[in-house]
């Protein structure tokens, strides 16, 4: 997610065998809140290039609600998280910072660190990039919220993505500038 690496002065890529790379933003979408990263292929060892596959995209304008879901991530930087739950809401207007998109509601557990990871179908596609959720302070008296995790429609944006990844634009706000 463009929130994640916003104002960076460095980035890196930790991979599962806690081999890290640096990493560089190719290109950027503050109103989608869609980043694309990339390393360099000659800094992978043979190992971790061994263990890497690719995710297949889903189609997200298929989805129902009550559909299954698995969200991945990195959640609260304990290192690789796996939450399931269930498609609460499609097409859920969400305002961050000012910015509204209609996303994908989820009951799985998203939590800080979650952002950019991929929420899947029951296939193992990827249909939604997780990215924000709904929290509260309240006691239990008041009204408090539990399991709203919000997750960019991939149909939405796979577009964009496929752009900034061809370096089509270096950040997607400003094109035409």
């Amino acid at each position: 997610n463009n929130h994640v690496v916003e104002g960076a002065d460095k980035l890196s890529v930790q991979f599962i065998n806690e081999k890290s790379i640096n990493a560089t933003i190719k290109g950027a979408s503050a109103a989608r809140d869609i980043a694309i990263i990339s390393i360099p292929l000659k800094d992978i060892d043979e190992e971790t290039a061994n263990s890497i596959k690719i995710a297949t995209m889903g189609d997200s304008t298929k989805l129902k609600v009550g559909n299954g879901v698995i969200a991945i991530g990195n959640a609260l930087g304990y290192g690789q998280s796996v939450t399931t739950g269930v498609i609460s809401a499609l097409n859920r207007t969400v305002s961050i910072d000012n910015m509204k998109n209609d996303m994908i509601q989820t009951d799985a557990a998203i939590n800080g660190g979650n952002s950019g990871g991929a929420l899947l179908n029951a296939s193992g596609e990827v249909i939604g990039i997780n990215s924000a959720k709904y929290s509260s302070n309240g006691y239990s008296s008041e009204a408090s919220i539990e399991g709203m995790g919000f997750a960019i429609p991939i149909s939405d944006v796979s577009e964009l993505i496929e752009k900034l990844m061809n370096g089509e634009t270096s950040n997607e706000d400003k094109k035409g500038y």
